[in-house]
């Protein structure tokens, strides 16, 4: 299972997402350009003494991101048009998550092979970024029999 956080814009965030990444043993890629730059003390100290399986990757954009990881590229998005519970993940499943402010531009919702949404009360705009990677992450390891 693999995370990827498109423009990340706050570091703490990213810190968090490392940390939930290292505990659940998935791999973590960011697509460039962040909000911050890598290294921040803010992101260091969300992620404490962790450190993601295979070392944290970055892309320079979508397209070379596209070009280098394999498996089905699931979006978690809003405008999702599959339920979480509903959905099927499989084990090499990548699954993407837009930049905190903005999320995704609409030529990657068009490129993914699935768009998914967690369900939420009415009224509720979204998750937190670090709060909806760890909630996908353990339902997609739970599916596939991945968790530690």
């Amino acid at each position: 299972m693999h995370v990827t956080l498109y423009q990340p814009e706050i570091a703490g965030n990213v810190g968090a997402v490392m940390r939930s990444c290292a505990c659940f043993g998935a791999g973590l890629t960011l697509i460039e350009p962040c909000g911050f730059p890598l290294g921040d003390k803010r992101m260091r100290r969300a992620a404490m003494d962790y450190a993601v399986p295979g070392g944290l990757q970055t892309a320079l954009d979508w397209k070379t991101y596209q070009a280098h990881v394999p498996g089905r590229h699931v979006l978690l998005t809003t405008k999702g048009a599959t339920p979480l519970s509903d959905f099927a993940f499989a084990p090499d499943d990548s699954l993407i998550f837009g930049a905190e402010g903005s999320g995704v531009p609409d030529f990657i919702h068009e490129s993914v092979d699935a768009r998914v949404v967690i369900p939420m009360v009415a009224g509720a705009r979204s998750l937190n970024l670090s709060n909806s990677v760890a909630v996908t992450l353990f339902e997609a390891m739970r599916q596939t029999n991945g968790l530690p």
